[in-house]
């Protein structure tokens, strides 16, 4: 396919390209799944709500360009089925200065897949648009059964989820080093055709009944001509009031909400959605113009808060497994969100708590008109003095990332929810990794070294030297 070259034209900044993506994306999404435009209208209504209510939360999203972001930001989901498919995504994701974040392994939690996040990872690009994509890999070694197995193999090998253009601006990008504004705009609506819907499947009835019986995710992924963006997701500031919200509004609420209890410290991510659709679908033995429906696209919201050390995610995690181990399975027993409340009244919900214990992220500035110390701070009570007379002030780093018996609630609970299936811990991280062509981001090493830059920048400012 032959490419116009540009080599005079200004690029495009990767910021913007992830933007112009990203609108694309929640328009076709609305359009698609009416109930999307629904919720991200119940989300504006309660985020105007909570900062009018909360001046010391409006004041902080100010200074820390939260509030300049918070109505752009949205992550997606999707699920491929090939390496191939997995290592093509990537390279479109750096189109969009986006890269592989964490890795998580939902087979734990009874989804058949692995993944990891492509978002955002600089302080810079984070404040343009936090966009996210939440992208797994389906584990075809997970089907027991041999014969489907290759089955789902082989109709995995014949699909071609990218268009040709697309690739040919992908590889433009790559060997420019961007693209150009009419380019980028070409590239936004061809990347789009590989998250839009297809009713019709690429299999018959029969197919996909057994894919479906070997786990509905499975027929998810093989079943159709492309991996269909299953949730977009806007960012509330009170999960609580939009959960109550939802019924209102025509939207039949999961039951809880996934991740930690409601806290006056926000930490990490919770998240709940409506339930998925049911959606006509047409196989390949169709006779008229539909025999069957798929389940699979639902619209999720999400609350993000402080990102936790390695210490805070291993008391998180303490917690959360102790609430999970009592008797009822998970998220599913009537009585888990007063178990969770309980259980997490160990985990201290100050921010000078979280500080002095080592237990979140935060990013130190100085206050305009605020003199130095006398003393550069050396240790975490030295920073804490600082703090409370005034010379410092310290922003919670917002968790930019997901949870994984998180996204596997949510995922189980729009697969129908009777879906149980439950995999061996079998954690794979190097097959990951080969199949995207490229190692994963540690999140935990991101927010640390975003942490120490602030710190770093902090002394320079003391010192009068350029940071």
């Amino acid at each position: 396919m032959s490419v116009t070259h540009h080599p005079t034209a200004a690029f495009v900044s990767s910021d913007e390209i992830r933007t112009r993506f990203s609108r694309a994306m929640s328009q076709m999404y609305r359009t698609e799944v009416p109930q999307y435009g629904s919720l991200v209208a119940l989300v504006a209504e309660v985020n105007q709500q909570t900062l009018q209510a909360d001046a010391e939360l409006h004041a902080q999203m100010v200074r820390t360009g939260e509030l300049e972001r918070l109505d752009i930001e949205r992550h997606g989901a999707i699920r491929v089925g090939t390496a191939q498919e997995l290592a093509t995504l990537r390279r479109l994701f750096a189109v969009m200065g986006m890269e592989p974040v964490g890795y998580y392994d939902l087979s734990v939690a009874g989804v058949p897949v692995h993944s990891t996040a492509f978002r955002p990872v600089s302080d810079a690009a984070l404040r343009a648009n936090p966009f996210r994509v939440f992208t797994s890999l389906l584990r075809l070694e997970l089907i027991t059964d041999l014969d489907l197995r290759q089955q789902a193999s082989d109709i995995l090998a014949r699909r071609h989820i990218f268009t040709p253009r697309a690739l040919a601006l992908i590889a433009q990008s790559e060997a420019q080093g961007g693209l150009s504004d009419a380019d980028a705009n070409t590239f936004v609506q061809e990347a789009l055709e590989t998250f839009r819907w297809h009713s019709d499947a690429t299999v018959d009835a029969a197919t996909y009944d057994a894919l479906q019986k070997a786990h509905r995710l499975i027929a998810d992924v093989v079943c159709f001509k492309g991996p269909h963006i299953n949730h977009l997701t806007p960012r509330t500031l009170d999960i609580d009031a939009a959960q109550a919200g939802m019924p209102a509004h025509g939207m039949d609420a999961k039951e809880v909400v996934e991740g930690p209890p409601r806290r006056h410290c926000p930490i990490l991510l919770r998240q709940t959605s409506f339930k998925a659709l049911k959606e006509a679908i047409r196989f390949t033995d169709a006779q008229g113009d539909s025999n069957g429906a798929h389940t699979a696209r639902f619209g999720e919201i999400e609350q993000r808060g402080v990102a936790l050390t390695h210490q805070g995610r291993a008391l998180y995690d303490q917690l959360l497994a102790q609430v999970r181990s009592m008797g009822c399975a998970g998220s599913a027993a009537p009585d888990y969100s007063t178990r969770l409340e309980q259980a997490f009244a160990q985990f201290p919900d100050t921010h000078a708590q979280l500080r002095s214990q080592g237990l979140a992220f935060y990013r130190y500035s100085v206050p305009a008109g605020a003199p130095a110390p006398a003393q550069l701070p050396q240790s975490t009570a030295d920073w804490e003095a600082l703090i409370a007379q005034g010379l410092v002030h310290a922003e919670p780093i917002t968790y930019e990332d997901f949870l994984p018996v998180s996204a596997a609630g949510i995922f189980q609970s729009n697969l129908g929810g009777d879906e149980q299936k439950h995999y061996q811990a079998n954690a794979a991280q190097q097959v990951f990794e080969a199949a995207l062509g490229a190692q994963v981001h540690d999140e935990i090493a991101l927010y640390a070294q975003a942490q120490e830059r602030s710190m770093a920048q902090v002394r320079a400012a003391w010192q009068g030297v350029p940071a």
